[in-house]
């Protein structure tokens, strides 16, 4: 495989979302064949491939870009979207659909961010499909948007990753670096959700409220994976995490609706909650809110299935009279105990634990707890045995 062709292949399969994509394209239009190509004037390359109908390609095979109709899509920059070519005054005499066997037929043009032409999101049928429908038009150039912005984001991720490595003994220039990049990671991604909204607000039907509700959760964990990152850096620069602290009155009500998202996000698992009213701390109710999140997902991965996760929150007084009232907030799951070592790794960066091989997290979640706690003046104590573990954070009311 030539330089060039290699460097478009890897750019698409660097981003991790393009299989779900072409899978989501291919159930929403009912194509066999769904492809990423890099097109030019004289090449077309597969990329990223989503093949049900064994048409054969694979990622870094070429055809004959004027055997294609993305030639033309190049060319007028415009999509051609074919329902059935038997059926479409334009193209049923056309030479190509015969050459390769198809009734239905997409083609929508990505762009990078700053202009330049990539190439397509195409695929084809060998039956007529309807495809010119305006939710299904829209929901096509949502992801072709979609692959456009990550395609730039990957590229921009590349060029830096080089320029980290040339100074990978500035450790503070990396980490500014990490700074700006999430700050600028957040502009797509909010077009995304803004795009995303307002085509919820337009197509009401079931089919497409599915698709848009699967591209809005992807971005929402984009944005959380950015916002993570973000944390980290302002801690490990010295900066520490942003506070809003302010006395609250209604915290019992926001560790509740943590529980309830978390309830709704794992509704196999059983989540006890036993969280005093009316509890009234000096804080940042966000981030407390984020602490728990974090424990209380991590002991949904962690735990045994089988066993719920316990989360207890109250106001303690003082052990002396001269001692202030104290927040405990305690997280609980089980399964098998912790070792004193994993416990003494649990919350440094980018750690992760061998049972959650697989999870496309960053390993901050808990860093970020260390970090939050600390600056509430807190402390965070971790208990492990007789198969419960248990996180204990505690911090003054006041």
């Amino acid at each position: 495989m030539p330089d060039k062709v290699h460097l478009y292949v890897s750019e698409i399969q660097s981003i991790a979302a393009v299989p779900r994509v072409l899978e989501t394209v291919a159930a929403l239009t009912g194509l066999g064949f769904v492809c990423i190509a890099h097109v030019t004037t004289t090449s077309w390359t597969a990329c990223a491939v989503h093949d049900r109908i064994g048409f054969g390609l694979a990622p870094g095979d070429q055809l004959d870009v004027a055997t294609t109709l993305c030639q033309e899509v190049h060319a007028t920059r415009e999509p051609v979207i074919i329902d059935s070519v038997r059926d479409d005054p334009r193209y049923r005499n056309h030479m190509l659909p015969p050459l390769h066997g198809y009734q239905s037929y997409i083609s929508i043009p990505l762009f990078r961010r700053d202009g330049p032409y990539f190439g397509t999101l195409c695929g084809f049928d060998p039956e007529p499909r309807r495809l010119s429908a305006g939710a299904v038009v829209s929901a096509l150039n949502l992801f072709a948007e979609l692959v456009s912005n990550q395609l730039d984001s990957e590229r921009s991720l590349n060029a830096a990753r080089l320029d980290l490595f040339a100074e990978r003994d500035t450790a503070q220039l990396r980490e500014q670096f990490i700074a700006v990049l999430g700050h600028d990671l957040r502009t797509p991604v909010n077009a995304i959700l803004n795009r995303t909204e307002l085509l919820a607000r337009r197509h009401d039907d079931a089919d497409s409220r599915r698709l848009l509700d699967r591209v809005r959760a992807s971005a929402l964990r984009i944005a959380e994976l950015i916002d993570s990152v973000v944390d980290f850096t302002r801690g490990r620069m010295g900066d520490g995490l942003a506070l809003d602290l302010r006395v609250h009155a209604e915290v019992d009500l926001v560790l509740e609706q943590v529980v309830e998202e978390l309830r709704g996000a794992f509704p196999e698992r059983a989540i006890v909650a036993q969280i005093a009213p009316s509890i009234t701390l000096r804080c940042d109710p966000q981030r407390l809110a984020q602490l728990l999140s974090n424990l209380l997902k991590n002991a949904l991965v962690h735990s045994d299935k089988n066993q719920p996760a316990v989360v207890r929150a109250r106001i303690e007084d003082g052990r002396r009279a001269d001692d202030h009232q104290r927040f405990v907030l305690e997280v609980s799951n089980g399964g098998p105990d912790l070792s004193p070592t994993t416990i003494a790794d649990l919350f440094k960066p980018y750690w992760r634990a061998t049972s959650r091989a697989g999870d496309d997290g960053l390993g901050l979640g808990l860093y970020i707890v260390d970090q939050i706690v600390r600056a509430h003046r807190g402390t965070m104590n971790v208990v492990s045995n007789h198969g419960v573990t248990t996180f204990t954070f505690s911090m003054p009311t006041l």
